[in-house]
């Protein structure tokens, strides 16, 4: 017989006193630490322990004491059960403050550098519908909220298309409103949930991996245009042409309407062909005049506005000349090395997916941009001596890696490379300090801008100027 766990207790008259990592909110009793999600500095909160550990605890709220002056009203009634905008009762001055603190934190507890003062947190004009791009699951399995189990009233309709449950994959939260995005994108989805109910369409079972409607994808740029990406778990080509037919009818604005079957056990597409249904294979985004193609499987900043912000503390921070040779490291589709090519005399490239090379080259190509060299290759195995010895030494290196930082043999070569300056641009703040204490051994840290790409989220982009220390 399994043993009993042990009921945690309830902690009374708690203070809520920090903003912690993933979105929680931090309090102290006695010597413990306590993660809370939902909370807000200044609360006076009762709270439920979920787990307990020897120095911390994890608990959620289960009633106010008194409530923080800091706190905000929630604009989504989502809130709280789909687990994205963790922090959206939070005024948004003071989100972008706890992403300073996460900076600071960041940096100077882990890369154990000196630093220059870090500036405020650069904010997004936008909090609300800045997203270019969102990704929804089909699921036969909607998630009901405590409220709802315990009303007595029976759900026999259980088809939903939203967002995974935190921590419980086969459930999906059906979503009626997302502020995140242009309002067409809530329009798209639930004209597509309500005609594959009406035409008693599957909805994909997370579990026994059948049904026809799996996941779905909308991008929406500033131009306008607007791309959906629909996959299929079943390869029904009758089923199919009705649903992307009636999209087609329903939103003759869509730019690029796309299809994919996915018979995986898994929902990544980037290996699978995806099909055109109607208009361009891509869409377009615009930046300082320059057009850059999003094809379905293509990276591209999610908050387009902010990206725009993001280059340009970038391409300041290279205080390019025009006569200097840039590396652009993890450079995707090319969107940095194509913003500031106009501002050097050679930008080159290098990115691990091959599709998005091809972007890249495109992206030049459509404009006129002839001081570009793209290649694609694992990081670590492309940037070597010998091909910084073939292609020559750079004044600058741009590195925008993923949220693992870099390689240790990709910050060697870039040490033995010895650029005059290195601007890095990180989604990771903790990995851009590790790796800052590595480059440390060459380089000084002169600027640090955090840039906010995720307003209600914990997310925070950050860049850095380093410059090569005098022999």
């Amino acid at each position: 017989m399994a043993r009993k766990r042990k009921e945690l207790p309830t902690l009374e008259n708690i203070e809520i006193t920090a903003v912690a990592a993933e979105g929680n909110s931090l309090a102290r009793v006695n010597d413990m630490v306590v993660f809370i999600p939902y909370g807000a500095p200044g609360d006076i909160v009762n709270v439920k322990l979920d787990r307990k550990k020897h120095s911390y605890a994890e608990g959620h709220i289960v009633s106010f004491i008194k409530k923080s002056p800091d706190r905000t009203e929630p604009v989504c009634e989502h809130y709280g059960t789909c687990g994205g905008c963790r922090w959206q009762h939070l005024p948004y001055e003071i989100q972008t403050a706890w992403k300073h603190r996460q900076v600071t934190d960041a940096l100077t507890r882990i890369a154990k550098v000196e630093l220059p003062e870090i500036k405020p947190t650069l904010p997004s004009d936008n909090i609300y519908g800045y997203r270019n791009k969102m990704e929804y699951t089909f699921s036969n399995k909607k998630w009901l909220t405590f409220e709802q189990l315990n009303s007595g009233v029976e759900f026999p309709q259980r088809d939903a298309v939203g967002f995974h449950i935190p921590g419980a994959f086969d459930k999906v939260l059906d979503i009626n409103c997302c502020h995140l995005q242009d309002d067409l994108g809530n329009r798209i989805r639930n004209f597509i949930r309500q005609f594959a109910i009406d035409n008693s369409l599957s909805f994909y079972d997370l579990r026994n991996n059948t049904g026809l409607l799996r996941t779905m994808m909308i991008r929406i740029v500033t131009t306008g245009e607007v791309m959906v990406v629909m996959s299929f778990g079943e390869d029904n080509p009758e089923s199919i042409s009705l649903v992307m037919d009636a999209i087609r009818s329903r939103f003759p604005e869509i730019t690029s309407l796309m299809y994919v079957v996915n018979l995986k056990a898994n929902d990544t597409i980037g290996d699978l062909d995806i099909k055109l249904h109607s208009g361009r294979e891509y869409i377009e985004e615009d930046m300082e005049g320059l057009r850059f193609r999003i094809g379905p499987k293509s990276f591209y900043q999610t908050n387009s506005r902010q990206a725009y912000k993001l280059y340009c503390v970038a391409r300041d921070m290279a205080r390019l000349e025009g006569d200097e040779l840039v590396y652009d490291l993890y450079t995707g589709t090319g969107t940095i090395a194509n913003f500031i090519a106009r501002n050097a005399r050679k930008v080159i490239g290098i990115e691990y997916v091959e599709d998005a090379i091809k972007d890249a080259r495109i992206n030049s190509e459509a404009n006129g941009i002839d001081n570009t060299t793209f290649f694609a290759g694992d990081m670590k195995d492309v940037l070597t001596d010998d091909f910084i010895a073939t292609h020559g030494r750079p004044d600058v290196m741009i590195v925008d890696p993923p949220r693992a930082g870099m390689h240790e043999s990709v910050v060697n070569v870039i040490l033995n490379a010895e650029p005059r300056a290195i601007v890095y641009v990180s989604c990771n703040p903790a990995t851009q300090a590790r790796d800052l204490a590595l480059l440390d051994a060459k380089y000084k840290v002169e600027e640090v801008q955090p840039v906010d790409m995720f307003p209600h989220t914990h997310h925070v982009e950050n860049v850095v100027r380093l410059t090569l220390r005098e022999a």
